[in-house]
């Protein structure tokens, strides 16, 4: 299931010439991405338990460009858990005009914070992630998709 987040391009996230900067891709995929997790994983149990979520690696591919005022839907979406590691893909679409901007595969494996060696996506980690991706809250009420505008 997708998650859409809904993000209005603002004067810091635009270079010299008025796009938004390439780096500022990642931070606005960052936003959606936590937006998503955050929604089906417990955080705070996981930093106690000295868990952490970590990205391994990113591709992103420039679609076209974004400009001030630009209003963005994000959608993210778990696309494959594996023994230690994870994908994650988003999309970034015009909200206007439906056009996809930049997309973007995200590898990520959960770590013990105290050894840095990824974990297993086993149990109650690998249990989170299928709520997440099946758009389940970690409670039993929905929480609606907030707007960062």
């Amino acid at each position: 299931m997708k998650h859409t987040t809904r993000i209005k391009v603002r004067g810091y996230h635009c270079d010299f010439y008025g796009h938004v900067n390439n780096a500022r891709y990642l931070e606005l995929f960052e936003e959606a991405r936590w937006r998503y997790l955050e929604e089906g994983l417990d955080l705070a149990y996981w930093k106690e338990r000295h868990m952490g979520f970590v990205v391994v690696a990113v591709t992103l591919n420039f679609r076209r460009p974004a400009t001030l005022d630009t209003p963005l839907l994000i959608e993210s979406s778990i696309d494959r858990i594996g023994g230690r590691s994870g994908i994650i893909r988003q999309e970034m679409i015009h909200e206007d005009t439906g056009k996809t901007i930049a997309d973007a595969e995200l590898t990520f494996a959960v770590i013990d914070l105290r050894t840095g060696k990824a974990l297993p996506m086993e149990g109650e980690v690998k249990e989170g992630f299928q709520r997440v991706a099946q758009g389940l809250a970690k409670t039993d009420e929905s929480q609606a998709d907030e707007s960062h505008e």
